[in-house]
């Protein structure tokens, strides 16, 4: 497998897609429709050296880790320096490619209070197959904070420019978050089709009892399991029962411990091997912690 291309600045992105040059150096907003694109871009894998974020509609597939999503309908997209992707070109000759992308360089955010903030917006780290599907309203709503965005940095530049596009860019995600929120609970049947997949998979992990080789279940491979980013299911999680991913493992590995418990034919320590604790004072730790009893106090109340 060949390594990924890199595009690390929004001037070599510019050059690469036909545009002129950047007003600034480090952030830009491109109309989607204004790109071009050489055949040798498609089925490449890119890694980018920028953030962007993208808002777009009939632009074919994009590739983002193991994933494929296709973008027939208008969605937002957030991807963070450092994370590949790969495009393939669309196939859908009667749709028209369009939208928007805003591209900013990491150093455009350094030492401000928006770069301590961007630690709290995790859908940077969302699959692309967990986009944010706006609204017209919604669209309406970002569409109109982006063009504040490129006014600024095509105006004259000056000591309040680089403040006031930090703060339509926090406006922005904040924005953002908001309808991240409001999708958990508007597309309620994904998410019930989630718990219900999550469900699954920790019963076949845990009825296995392959816990001594494989160890316990971590969220990044509960997540992976279920073709999500281990951020998008933990907010999903809470935003549907409360708790988050580590919360439903460790929910599940206690059963398991009062099933295994119950039937007294081995010892606490036995026990916590067999569910793939290195030391039983780990288990009984967590075990006091979700039951506020020990394991043997437990065993012993069953009598």
């Amino acid at each position: 497998m060949n390594a990924p291309r890199k595009i690390n600045s929004i001037s070599e992105f510019h050059k690469l897609h036909g545009l002129g040059s950047s007003l600034h150096p480090m952030i830009s907003l491109v109309d989607y429709t204004e790109l071009t694109r050489s055949a040798d871009y498609y089925g490449e894998d890119w890694m980018i050296g920028y953030y962007s974020i993208g808002m777009k509609r009939n632009v074919g597939t994009m590739r983002y880790g193991q994933t494929s999503y296709d973008f027939d309908e208008g969605v937002m997209t957030f991807i963070a320096p450092g994370q590949v992707i790969r495009i393939e070109p669309n196939q859908r000759e009667d749709r028209t490619p369009s939208g928007w992308l805003l591209l900013f360089h990491p150093d455009f955010i350094l030492n401000s209070a928006l770069a301590e903030k961007f630690k709290q917006y995790e859908f940077f780290g969302y699959s692309i197959n967990e986009a944010l599907f706006l609204s017209e309203r919604e669209e309406k709503v970002i569409i109109d904070i982006l063009h504040q965005i490129e006014q600024e940095y095509q105006s004259n530049i000056d000591n309040f420019s680089q403040d006031i596009i930090l703060a339509h860019l926090d406006v922005l995600l904040t924005y953002a978050e908001r309808f991240y929120h409001r999708q958990f609970n508007t597309r309620k049947p994904e998410g019930h089709a989630i718990l219900t997949r999550l469900e699954k998979v920790l019963n076949e992990q845990f009825e296995a009892d392959d816990l001594i080789h494989k160890g316990i279940p971590s969220v990044n491979d509960v997540a992976n399991t279920l073709n999500l980013s281990p951020n998008y299911l933990s907010n999903l999680l809470k935003v549907h029962t409360g708790q988050s991913t580590q919360q439903h493992i460790h929910d599940k590995l206690i059963e398991k411990a009062k099933e295994k418990l119950g039937k007294k034919e081995l010892s606490v320590s036995e026990v916590a091997y067999e569910l793939g604790f290195e030391y039983s004072q780990s288990f009984s730790k967590l075990f006091k912690a979700k039951t506020n009893m020990s394991p043997s106090e437990f065993r012993n109340s069953l009598n």
